[in-house]
Order: structure tokens, then C-alpha cells, then sequence
């Protein structure tokens, strides 16, 4: 077999159906020392898959599939730098203005000057003082304090900043629940500092 040709992980390789694959690795069959081929599909719900080397390596049939232009079953994508930074570029204008539009749409002053969403593209400033805390402890003060100002929307994105999920319910039990969360957190944030 062409040493070349042997997949290498995180290469991206394009099936001759035109999808395409992320190799992840080439393992051994326990069984018959056969090698593998372990790779995940870059499409749908990025199912992974096993098939032998000798398999992934080989050529389309031309007679099963007279119409296909690839050489072989799976072909190396090489994707230029230049290319990557244009498609990276691109998918940022793109997100950036989908942040905009869906910011705006979620807008509502209120009068004590807080706001649920502040301005177009700017984040709520509760939520930006929770991110910006620098301990677990001062997480807790501002969810104490500023709870009146806590919508649903709000205590997911705090949530989801710590890696904490919470229940359904109303939201004076999910911030019971939150607090709950960051006051564990502490604690053990508390021990690794002795």
C-alpha cells in the first residue's frame, strides 16, 4: 500500500459520493490485526464510522458508478491556507451579523436603567458583570443582588458560562438552584486556594 496515501488524523478526506470526512485515527482490529480506518463525518449528525484501510484506500468502481470522476473511493481534501481564511472571514461577517439581528430583536429598556438586552450588539451589563467576576463568591453576590433584573434568558447564559445546567421551573427556584451551583463551586474553589 502507498505509505503516502495511509490516512493521518485530522486530515479531511472527500468520499466520491462528495461528502466529507474527518480521520480520527488508523486503529488495529483486536481480532484479525486488520487496520482500520476510524473517521467522522463532517456533515448531518456527525456520525463516526469504522471501515478497513484496504477499503478506504481503494478505487471507485467505474462499473457500479460510470458517472463518478474520483480515482479513489476516498480522496485527501488539501485546503489552502488563503481558502481557510477567506471562508473564516467570511463565516464572521456572516455570524456577526446575525448577532446584530437577533440582538436587536431581544431590545427593552427599562426605567431603572437596566437593561434586558442593552443596545444593538452589546450585552446585558448584569451578565457581563457576572462573566467579568473573577471568583465564584463574587458570582454569588451579583446574582444575590441584582436578582430583580434576572430574566429567564440571563440565568441560562450565567448557567451555561460555569458549565451548569438547571431544571425547568419558575425562575425564583431555577436562581435558588443557581445559587446552589455557584455556592458549591466556591467551596471547592475555597479548598484548591489553601
Amino acid at each position: 500500500m502507498e505509505q503516502e496515501r495511509i490516512p493521518k488524523p485530522g486530515q479531511i478526506y472527500r468520499h466520491f459520493k462528495n461528502n466529507f470526512y474527518q480521520i480520527i485515527t488508523v486503529a488495529t482490529h483486536t481480532e484479525t490485526e486488520e487496520k482500520m480506518v476510524v473517521y467522522q463525518a463532517l456533515y448531518g449528525n456527525y456520525k463516526t464510522y469504522a471501515r478497513p484501510l484496504s477499503m478506504f484506500m481503494s478505487e471507485v468502481d467505474m462499473v457500479k458508478y460510470p458517472n463518478i470522476k474520483q480515482k479513489y473511493r476516498f480522496e485527501q481534501v488539501i485546503i489552502k491556507e488563503e481558502d481557510v481564511k477567506e471562508s473564516l472571514d467570511n463565516f464572521a461577517l456572516t455570524a456577526n451579523e446575525e448577532v446584530k439581528k437577533n440582538t436587536a430583536s431581544d431590545l427593552k429598556v427599562s426605567e431603572q436603567g437596566i437593561n434586558e438586552v442593552h443596545e444593538e450588539g452589546s450585552i446585558n451589563p448584569v451578565l457581563l458583570e457576572f462573566l467579568e467576576a473573577d471568583s465564584y463568591e463574587e458570582k454569588l453576590a451579583i446574582l444575590t443582588h441584582k436578582k430583580k433584573y434576572i430574566t429567564d434568558k440571563i440565568l441560562n447564559d450565567m448557567a451555561v458560562s460555569i458549565d451548569c445546567t438547571l431544571d425547568e421551573g419558575a425562575i425564583e427556584e431555577r436562581i435558588a438552584e443557581f445559587a446552589y451551583c455557584l455556592q458549591t463551586h466556591a467551596r471547592f474553589e475555597n479548598r484548591r486556594l489553601r
